[in-house]
């Protein structure tokens, strides 16, 4: 019996050191810094004589949480700026959780993005869970942080006709009035949203979309996939660049996280997209 009691403690440490050991190596891994990844797309109807352009992507910032704190943020937002992007585009989910917050409490957590930097702008779209908690709230927020926000609308950015889709998740998605508004608009078609999804429906003459949402999974077991998928194609654009029926899909695995401030295999990212002409 004595023998049997000391496997059964051995084999109760050794699970709980093995719990410990995952919590930790995820939590590392969820606050680290992002890891910079980088790529060259050329797009159709770039306008002659325009030099490539810079682009940043970033997203799932959910800022407030255990890994947005203030002190991290401007951390992201210093890296950022190194880069000397020409124009940063967030792609949803600035906000953590799934209550609402007060709207003095979300303009504080977002305060950092204030500083961020790029020659033509800052521009973000909403998310689900910027639905969630304080979409109202969040627009003043970033207004005041001087960044513009797309919900279904078609802007004029340097040499792009920018597409800022809203979130899908959420069903607030207006995909076909705000691609004829980009239409309207000279440049290059890029499209912008929070969730990959809506990439099939995307027609022949918007052939690139930068997305975010999936977090690349937070929890990826090789071999097997994400613990929890949160898009409806499962791990079909769980992050990274996907290219099929003469699309491309850029999506960043973003910076935050959402429930457990944990990640695994699924390191914090962002993109560095140089643009140009064909």
């Amino acid at each position: 019996m004595r023998r049997v009691g000391r496997f059964v403690l051995r084999g109760l440490a050794g699970a709980i050191l093995l719990v410990l050991t995952l919590y930790a190596w995820g939590s590392i891994e969820a606050r680290s810094d992002p890891r910079v990844r980088e790529t060259v797309m050329a797009l159709p109807g770039w306008p002659s004589g325009t030099p490539p352009l810079r682009v940043v992507l970033i997203a799932d910032i959910h800022a407030g949480n255990a890994t947005g704190s203030p002190e991290r943020l401007a951390r992201v937002v210093t890296q950022v700026n190194a880069l000397e992007p020409d124009l940063v585009l967030i792609a949803g989910d600035l906000l953590p959780g799934h209550a609402p917050i007060a709207a003095p409490r979300v303009i504080e957590m977002l305060t950092p993005l204030a500083g961020l930097r790029a020659r033509l702008g800052v521009i973000a779209v909403p998310g689900n869970h910027d639905h969630w908690v304080g979409i109202d709230a969040m627009r003043i927020a970033l207004e005041d942080a001087g960044i513009r926000v797309l919900s279904n609308q078609a802007a004029m950015v340097g040499p792009l006709a920018l597409a800022g889709i809203d979130d899908d998740y959420t069903r607030h998605a207006r995909l076909g009035e705000t691609l004829a508004a980009a239409r309207k608009l000279r440049g290059a078609h890029l499209v912008l949203s929070h969730s990959p999804d809506i990439a099939p429906e995307l027609p022949a003459d918007f052939p690139l979309l930068l997305a975010g949402h999936t977090h690349c999974g937070q929890a990826y077991v090789p071999g097997w996939g994400s613990v929890q998928p949160v898009t409806h194609f499962g791990d079909r654009y769980r992050c990274g660049i996907i290219r099929e029926a003469g699309r491309t899909v850029i999506v960043t695995g973003g910076i935050g996280t959402s429930g457990p401030p944990l990640r695994f295999n699924a390191p914090p990212d962002l993109w560095v997209v140089t643009l140009k002409g064909a």
